[in-house]
C-alpha cells in the first residue's frame, strides 16, 4: 500500500529532471562553442588574399596624340573631257587601269580637223605668192618713181598692198596654229598619272566640247590625302607643332585597331567651322602600297607633342572616388593602400601621373572592386606584351611583391 502511493510521486519528478539535464547540456555546449577562446580565434581568422592584377609605375617618354575621324581624298582628280566635237574612233584604256601622264586614252575622228589645217596651210601659201608678187611690183614702182616715171601715189598704193598681204600672212599663221590645236585635241591623253574609273563613252559615240559628263575620271593615288577634323580648342598646339617642324600623322582603320599608313600634316584650314566648332586639316601619305583608297573612312592620330621622362601608369590603375582620383598601391606584405593621384595627359592606354605615385611602385590595374584600405592581395603582374608573373612563390607562404 505504501509502495503504490510513492510511485506517482517519483513519476512527477521525472520531467523536471529531464529539463534540468537539457539545460545543463545546453550551457556546456554554449561554453564549448562560444566561450572557448580557441574556437573564437578560429572563427575570427583573416580572410584569404584577394587576387588582383598589378603593373609597375614607369618613367618614360609619353607621346601626346590627337585622334579624330577622316576621309581619304585623291591628291588630284581630273574628269577627262573632249575639247572638240567628233566621233570616238578608238578607246585605248581599260576601266580601272593605272595610266601614266601622256598615255593615249581616246582618239576622235581627226579628218575634219586635218582638212581645216590643210585649208589654212594652202591659204597661207597663196598669200605668200601674192606677197612675193606685190613686193616685186613695189620694187619696180620704186625705181620708176626715182626717174619720175611713176607717181608717188602709185608707190604708196603698192606699199599698202604689200603691208596688207603681210598682215594676211600673220592671220594665215594664226589660222594654221588654231587648226593644229584643234587637230591635237582629237587625240586625248592622260593629264596625270593615276587610276581610271568607269568609262563613260564607248567607241562610235559622238562627243561634244560642251558635254559635262566627261569621258573618264582619273584620280591620283600616290601621294594621297586624308581630310580630318579636330576640336577648335586644340588649334593652338596644332599650330605650335606645325611651326616646330613636320607633324606626323597616322591613318588607322575606322575601328582604330590597325595602322594603315604614316604621313605628315600638310595643311590646317584657315577657317573654323562655326557650326561644329572644329578645324579641318589635310594630311599627305605616300601610299606606295595603295592601302588608302579615295572615299575610305579612317581614324587619324596626330602627334602634337612628346613629354620627356614622365611618370605613367595604365589607365585602368586610376580610379574615381567621392574624393577624387586615386590608385591602390601594393606595399609590404602585399597590403594595398589608397593613394590620391593627379593625372595629366591620357592616351594609348596610359595616363601621365602628375603627383601621388613614384616610378617603381606597384599599382592595382584589375580587381579593385573588392579592395579597401589595408586589404591583402594575391598579385599577378602584367608585363610588356601581356605576359604575367605570379609574384607569390608558393601557396603555403604569404605572397611577396618582388
Amino acid at each position: 500500500m505504501a509502495e503504490s502511493q510513492a510511485s506517482p510521486t517519483r513519476r512527477r519528478w521525472i520531467p523536471f529532471l529531464l529539463i534540468a539535464l537539457l539545460a545543463l547540456g545546453g550551457y556546456f555546449g554554449w561554453r564549448h562553442f562560444h566561450a572557448d577562446p580557441a574556437v573564437t580565434a578560429s572563427k575570427q581568422a583573416a580572410p584569404p588574399p584577394i587576387p588582383v592584377t598589378i603593373a609597375q609605375v614607369q618613367r618614360d617618354d609619353f607621346p601626346v596624340y590627337l585622334t579624330g575621324l577622316g576621309t581619304v581624298q585623291p591628291y588630284n582628280t581630273v574628269t577627262v573631257q573632249s575639247r572638240v566635237d567628233g566621233q570616238v574612233v578608238n578607246v585605248a584604256f581599260r576601266q580601272g587601269q593605272m595610266v601614266k601622264e601622256g598615255d593615249l586614252l581616246v582618239q576622235i575622228d581627226p579628218r575634219p580637223y586635218q582638212a581645216a589645217l590643210d585649208q589654212a596651210l594652202s591659204k597661207k601659201a597663196q598669200d605668200e605668192a601674192m606677197l612675193k608678187n606685190a613686193q616685186s611690183d613695189l620694187a619696180r614702182y620704186g625705181r620708176l618713181a626715182e626717174r619720175d616715171y611713176a607717181s608717188r601715189q602709185q608707190l604708196d598704193t603698192q606699199q599698202a598692198s604689200v603691208d596688207n598681204l603681210t598682215a594676211q600672212l600673220k592671220g594665215d599663221q594664226a589660222a594654221i596654229d588654231n587648226a593644229q590645236t584643234q587637230l591635237s585635241y582629237t587625240t586625248i591623253r592622260a593629264p596625270l598619272t593615276g587610276k581610271t574609273g568607269f568609262r563613260l563613252v564607248d567607241p562610235g559615240n559622238i562627243v561634244h566640247a560642251s558635254d559635262t559628263t566627261g569621258i573618264v575620271t582619273i584620280v591620283k593615288l600616290q601621294p594621297i590625302s586624308v581630310v580630318f577634323t579636330a576640336p577648335e580648342e586644340d588649334l593652338p598646339r596644332i599650330n605650335q607643332a606645325l611651326a616646330a617642324g613636320t607633324v606626323p600623322v597616322s591613318a588607322l582603320r575606322s575601328d582604330g585597331t590597325k595602322t594603315l599608313a604614316e604621313g605628315h600634316l600638310a595643311l590646317v584650314n584657315n577657317l573654323v567651322d562655326e557650326a561644329s566648332g572644329t578645324i579641318r586639316m589635310k594630311a599627305t601619305f605616300a601610299n606606295a602600297d595603295n592601302v588608302l583608297w579615295p572615299g575610305l573612312s579612317v581614324s587619324t592620330r596626330l602627334l602634337v607633342n612628346t613629354l620627356k621622362q614622365v611618370t605613367t601608369v595604365p589607365v585602368d590603375a586610376v580610379q574615381r572616388g567621392p574624393n577624387g582620383l586615386y590608385a591602390f598601391v601594393v606595399g609590404e606584405g602585399n597590403k594595398v593602400a589608397m593613394r590620391p593621384v593627379k593625372i595629366g595627359e591620357e592616351g594609348e592606354g596610359r595616363s601621365v601621373i602628375l603627383s601621388g605615385l613614384t616610378p617603381g611602385e606597384k599599382v592595382v590595374t584589375a580587381g579593385q572592386y573588392r579592395l579597401q584600405q589595408g586589404s591583402v592581395v594575391d598579385p599577378t603582374e602584367v608585363r610588356s606584351g601581356g605576359d604575367t608573373d605570379k609574384t607569390a612563390e608558393n601557396a603555403g607562404t604569404a605572397p611577396k611583391v618582388p
